[in-house]
């Protein structure tokens, strides 16, 4: 087969015309040649580090999506499913992503659970992590996010590392606001990537130490604005993600986006391919094709750079998107899940007021940072509830794997005037998350939830619209434009509701992920990030 058009030749660093022929799934031959093509023909995109899970689809389902936007490959950390059901949940990932062309390359979580500060469902310990590394699938160790225990120098976090060093795989990173003498010891630990760089000048210095920083665009944490610069000065350390995209953002798009977006701030596509293909490909050890001769015949063709629609997508050598539609079939899944919470009441998450200050998480939005905001209350023998006039609402976290009691705070920056939203997705341990204007739309939030066994659900004045997520209460076996829809109309509930924020469902899942700093809740409690502890809700 002999494909022609302006071929973007990242290792010889050129764009020329020429055809590409195709045999067995490889590229056997690759000649310049003029031609009066307008067809640009190009490595397929990867995507360097992404939570399938936080699409709310399984593998296949984001693979229909990915593949329409030019993306061939995807590094994926499967800690969201692994802390449901633990080493049987990253099992059905890779299993269902068998069923499907685009390429997944998993890592073997390092951080299930993500802390001791909270329940989760699974656990990978030393044992499951040796069985995983084992496996062809699993390229690399996923992101340690216990950055304190490697500074620690704590056993068992050290073992973890050491599994991954002793089968030669890379260790991604996870250390947001981390910097000098710390940032050494844990870049001395063998981790050698990371994502959550808050400023342009962190992200200098592990760059500086030694670390190449993926650029992030995702649903809920968005760092090119800020990091972009970096691509004139170190754009062989730097790679693209998107880590969490909920599904609306999904449909409309992957890191064709990005390329996009960058290409038309004036940056060469050249490089920014090079960063969003050949970097990842060489860091994780790819099996994905760079239009060599010889290699996997895994490529795309747009119109043209600074458009950059995708015509067509090609994985080893099959059209897997025409311009129109996708051209494989998915089938269906056997759901994984652990579920075990009761409803709960109004008493439940009732708090009594007393004298003195209280902390309150303060959520950003498009930030997975939080603050610390303190509220003086009066000492006036009243319970405490949401205050909507001052955007200090009441949040809850249920335990869904034990039944346990659920932990009650207050949170200001959802600006929610009425009724309230809960959620199985919440990271990193996935219990069941609410936040509300009143006590008992949080209950009945939290009980369609349950009445589910996991999902999505907004209520108002005792009425409940719901979204079921059946695999493991964080995915769903539907077409993404299904998914999309459905989000999108709670998500419409939400605003409609008062809240301001970009995405509500995906800010409020980051509110229960500990490592995060500043102030965050688990199912156990109030959270301090930066001092990794509870402390209490009086000050």
């Amino acid at each position: 087969m002999r494909i022609s058009g302006k071929i973007i030749d990242l290792t010889a660093g050129e764009i020329y015309d020429g055809y590409i022929i195709i045999e067995g799934g490889v590229i056997l031959d690759k000649v310049r040649e003029a031609n009066s093509s307008k067809r640009f023909i190009l490595p397929g995109l990867i995507d360097s580090h992404i939570h399938i899970e936080s699409s709310m689809l399984v593998p296949s389902r984001f693979a229909e999506a990915a593949a329409r936007h030019g993306t061939v490959a995807v590094v994926s950390d499967p800690h969201e499913i692994a802390n449901v059901v633990g080493i049987k949940g990253v099992e059905f990932m890779i299993e269902n992503s068998r069923t499907v062309p685009l390429k997944f390359y998993f890592g073997a979580p390092s951080c299930v659970p993500a802390t001791t500060f909270e329940r989760s469902g699974g656990e990978i310990g030393i044992d499951e992590l040796k069985r995983l590394m084992e496996m062809e699938e699993i390229k690399y160790l996923s992101e340690m996010m216990n950055y304190p225990g490697v500074i620690r120098g704590d056993r068992e976090v050290a073992e973890k590392l050491n599994v991954a060093k002793r089968a030669g795989k890379p260790i991604d990173g996870h250390a947001p606001g981390l910097r000098g003498k710390q940032l050494e010891k844990y870049i001395n630990a063998g981790i050698n990537t990371d994502h959550e760089s808050i400023s342009l000048d962190e992200a200098r210095e592990k760059i500086n130490k030694g670390m190449k920083i993926q650029i992030r665009e995702g649903s809920a944490a968005r760092s090119l604005d800020k990091l972009h610069f970096l691509i004139d000065e170190n754009p062989d350390q730097l790679m693209l993600c998107s880590d969490d995209l909920h599904p609306e953002m999904l449909e409309k798009g992957h890191i064709n986006i990005l390329v996009r977006r960058l290409v038309n701030m004036g940056y060469d596509i050249l490089t920014i391919l090079k960063i969003a293909v050949l970097n990842p490909h060489r860091h994780y050890g790819l099996e994905t094709g760079l239009l060599r001769k010889g290699d996997n015949a895994d490529f795309i063709i747009i119109d043209e750079p600074e458009k950059f629609n995708v015509m067509e997508t090609w994985i080893n050598g099959v059209k897997v998107y025409d311009g129109s539609n996708v051209l494989f079939e998915t089938i269906p899944v056997k759901a994984v899940n652990n579920f075990n919470s009761s409803k709960i009441t109004v008493d439940d998450i009732c708090i009594t007021s007393r004298k003195g200050k209280i902390r309150v998480i303060e959520a950003i939005d498009g930030e997975l940072l939080t603050g610390i905001y303190e509220l003086e209350l009066n000492d006036t023998g009243n319970k405490l509830e949401s205050d909507t006039e001052s955007d200090v609402l009441k949040i809850v976290v249920k335990d869904r794997y034990n039944d346990t009691k659920p932990s009650v705070a207050f949170i200001k920056g959802f600006g929610l005037k009425k009724g309230a939203f809960a959620s199985s997705v919440a990271h990193d341990s996935h219990n069941i998350i609410a936040v509300g204007a009143d006590d008992a739309s949080i209950c009945s939030a939290v009980n369609k939830v349950v009445e589910m066994k996991g999902g999505l659900a907004v209520c108002e004045d005792g009425q409940c619209e719901g979204l079921l997520l059946e695999v493991g209460g964080i995915m769903s076996d539907v077409p993404c434009g299904t998914m999309a829809a459905k989000y999108k109309k709670l998500t419409d509930l939400v605003h409609a509701m008062g809240c301001q924020l970009n995405s509500p469902f995906m800010t409020l899942s980051f509110m229960a992920l500990l490592v995060i700093p500043e102030l965050k809740i688990s199912d156990k409690g109030l959270f301090d990030g930066t001092r990794f502890e509870f402390v209490d809700l009086y000050i």
